[in-house]
């Protein structure tokens, strides 16, 4: 995920390199623009990306820009909390208990962020609550068939999960998914919060937190590998980095769809960052 954010500073790189060859080309045939380069590019797609709010913020450069590694971390939080709750519920249930995000975002748009909701809006996430509790109770009364095969597997060969049925697994990674929602709208929030006090080009900010992420995901996984991966009760667990390496070489699909995990994040993560609810 992180990796492909950081590949927008290649598309920021691209454009850069773009506007001083331009830059150059025109100074050599003696063109002077009217107006300046980025007065005379429409303001949508990537170019709008690559532009920062013209008002009086202040600019985001400097140690300031470590404000960023906040959402990073929120990020990596969340996601995890979420990977972990999948490996308990069907894809079903994941997909619509992540419909959570929208009350915590609208509750700390209210506390944090001074909004005000409407009363159709307040009554619009708790219609989303209750859908995300009816999902939840839902998923632990029917088992899907596919999932419950599944489960079988993991308990023929997981000695840790023999002892828990597979409604109390349901229902613990619908919390997990849910309580995933927390960090993902402090990330949202927090993001919204800088970007109203700092200016920064939005390519620029997911391209920063793909890199303070990366760092931060990488620092943990050696950590945690020369802590508890490596050693006896570790070893071919969750922590152990030997072994993550070794299932991501021998199956091939599971590099392919990191890939391609990547490029799709790359692609899709500047236009997505959007204001929250108001």
């Amino acid at each position: 995920m992180f990796i492909g954010e950081m590949g927008c500073w290649l598309v920021a790189l691209g454009f850069y390199l773009r506007k001083k060859y331009l830059y150059r080309k025109r100074n050599l045939a003696g063109y002077e623009p009217v107006g300046s380069t980025e007065e005379s590019e429409p303001s949508h797609g990537v170019n709008a990306a690559l532009k920062a709010p013209v008002d009086d913020k202040v600019r985001l450069s400097g140690s300031k820009v470590f404000l960023l590694a906040l959402p990073a971390c929120c990020d990596i939080a969340g996601t995890t909390l979420m990977n972990i709750g999948f490996l308990f519920v069907a894809a079903s249930i994941y997909q619509m208990t992540r419909g959570a995000l929208v009350l915590f975002v609208g509750v700390f748009s209210v506390i944090f962020l001074k909004r005000r909701l409407r009363v159709y809006q307040w009554a619009a996430l708790a219609i989303v609550v209750a859908g995300v509790a009816v999902v939840g109770l839902a998923g632990a009364l029917y088992q899907d068939p596919k999932k419950a095969d599944v489960d079988e597997m993991l308990t023929a060969t997981a000695t840790a999960t023999t002892d828990i049925s597979l409604a109390v697994r349901t229902i613990i990674g619908v919390l997990l998914i849910a309580g995933a929602q927390i960090f993902t709208a402090t990330q949202f929030v927090l993001e919204e919060f800088i970007l109203e006090k700092y200016a920064l080009e939005p390519l620029k900010v997911v391209g920063w937190e793909g890199v303070f992420g990366f760092v931060v995901t990488v620092v943990g996984m050696g950590v945690l590998h020369l802590l508890v991966g490596r050693t006896e009760a570790g070893r071919g667990g969750y922590f152990d980095a030997t072994e993550g390496w070794r299932q991501v070489v021998e199956y091939p699909m599971v590099a392919k769809t990191s890939i391609w995990i990547m490029v799709s994040i790359g692609y899709v993560s500047p236009p997505s960052r959007k204001k929250t609810m108001k």
